[in-house]
């Protein structure tokens, strides 16, 4: 027999012999303003979700997640990177990735992984090369996908475009009913609004079929074992005081995760709040990685294989930079209490970004406000001057209504959790609201864009870090 083929015979024996990888293959389904509470497994019966409730009941179910920030691309970048957006200086909406800065693809590469992204991206051309492979659409790449992949394990990112804005104005055939829809407190009941709700769940449900398209493409081939599935969304619901805002309903994600041999199935997780800085270390350790220093995020692997023993952070953090208008906020949230920082712009309301600020639900919460009709709740949204700094009791005000920074019942927690977040930004790389700055393009009280253009930075470069924050404080 030839020398090259008796070669071959025995690397195929070799093979055949070797146990097979005990590292997953990984795929993340990223929801485009999701809201935490709109899926069924997080409560919401209204929204016809099955198949990531499938995820729900063979997996793990995070009670208590949240991003880093409520807008996409810092959201998403921060994700991929494990480091705030602040210390990768992506903080504001559409800052592409600098020169330099590594994605969680990059290092997957370095273990053996082929790694490919689905449809959305939106954090620049040196993010988007530290994939191998990309595909505009979802479901009906996945087996393009797969066969490139080949052997390797490999890692995917699936960028839905649901349930982002624009929505259609026509209902689909079985179109969720806008008289079952869910509305929170400072949204307007009006029939508009209700409809508006109901073509978001139509969007969520369009991200539903394709997540069951794809497990079941994994299912037929064997691979679904083998694969460890993640969901969660990037910020809040594209609703008034959701998205864009550092209250739960922009910071809140759900976060799902299913591996059926290593994560018990219908287990939940729900002992203190997990946050999505920490999703990159925990993939790279899973692939068998080493976690750089650079990275800011701590892995929870301990978390999917032990969750009755892990012991989480008892601090998260999130900010909101530029995003239609400019904001510059901080929040440190525990178990049970969050703290919101506004370091500017305080005499005007809190900004709504643009594609809010044009939809029905917000229309019909102007119109009230003209009335003079608002409730309490609606009219926080509005509210100016606002405070610089807030304190929620998350457990007996879940909808961040009732501001107790001013109780002096709570002084000494205020003081606390500001010494933390104070600590938090200077050890992360943070800079005073002083600096990079950008002028407003949406109209904060009208929710009117009035350009296009997205304003230049002005301050951009803040004093070297030792010199940026005084003395004292609260």
């Amino acid at each position: 027999m030839h020398p090259l083929i008796l070669a071959a015979v025995a690397a195929a024996a070799v093979q055949a012999q070797s146990p097979p990888d005990p590292r997953p293959n990984i795929v993340v389904f990223v929801g485009d303003d999701l809201g935490w509470r709109d899926t069924r497994p997080y409560g919401n019966a209204a929204v016809r979700t099955p198949n990531i409730e499938r995820l729900a009941r063979t997996g793990l179910l995070v009670r208590y997640a949240l991003v880093t920030s409520p807008q996409c691309s810092p959201s998403r970048i921060s994700i991929l990177s494990g480091r705030y957006s602040h210390a990768t200086r992506t903080e504001d909406l559409h800052t592409p990735l600098p020169p330099g800065e590594r994605l969680l693809p990059s290092y997957l590469q370095a273990e053996g992984y082929f790694t490919g992204h689905m449809a959305k991206t939106h954090y620049g051309p040196l993010a988007e090369k530290q994939f191998q492979w990309y595909s505009a659409t979802t479901a009906d790449s996945l087996p393009y996908f797969l066969d490139a992949a080949g052997d390797r394990p490999f890692f995917l990112w699936v960028g839905f475009h649901e349930p982002h804005r624009p929505y259609d104005s026509v209902p689909p055939p079985g179109g969720h009913s806008p008289s079952r829809v869910t509305l929170t407190p400072y949204l307007a009941d009006t029939p508009e609004t209700r409809t508006d709700l109901a073509r978001y769940y139509d969007a969520i449900a369009r991200m539903d079929s394709g997540i069951g398209g794809m497990v079941g493409e994994l299912e037929r081939r064997g691979l679904r074992d083998r694969t460890l599935l993640v969901f969660l969304s990037d910020n809040g619901a594209p609703l008034p005081r959701e998205k864009g805002t550092l209250y739960d309903s922009g910071t809140r994600t759900p976060l799902i995760f299913s591996w059926p041999p290593v994560i018990r199935a219908g287990t939940t997780y729900d002992r203190g709040p997990v946050s999505t800085i920490d999703l990159m270390p925990t993939l790279l350790e899973l692939a068998g990685g080493g976690v750089p220093g650079s990275v800011q995020g701590k892995s929870f692997r301990e978390l999917l294989t032990a969750p009755e023993s892990y012991v989480g952070r008892e601090y998260v953090f999130s900010e909101r930079n530029w995003h239609d208008c400019d904001e510059h906020q901080r929040a440190v949230r525990t178990a049970r209490y969050k703290l919101i920082r506004t370091d500017a712009y305080t005499a005007l309301p809190l900004c709504t970004a643009a594609d809010i600020g044009a939809s029905p639900s917000f229309l019909a919460l102007r119109a009230r406000a003209r009335a003079g009709r608002l409730t309490a709740a609606q009219r926080r949204l509005f509210e100016a001057p606002r405070a610089r700094v807030e304190l929620y009791d998350l457990q007996r005000d879940p909808w961040e209504l009732t501001n107790l920074a001013d109780h002096p019942a709570q002084a000494a927690r205020v003081r606390q959790l500001a010494a933390v977040l104070q600590a938090w930004m200077e050890k992360t790389d943070d800079f005073p609201a002083a600096y990079r700055v950008r002028d407003d393009h949406t109209d904060r009280i009208t929710g009117v864009q009035f350009s296009t253009k997205i304003p230049p930075l002005r301050n951009p470069e803040p004093p070297p870090a030792d010199q940026r924050w005084g003395t004292g404080g609260l």
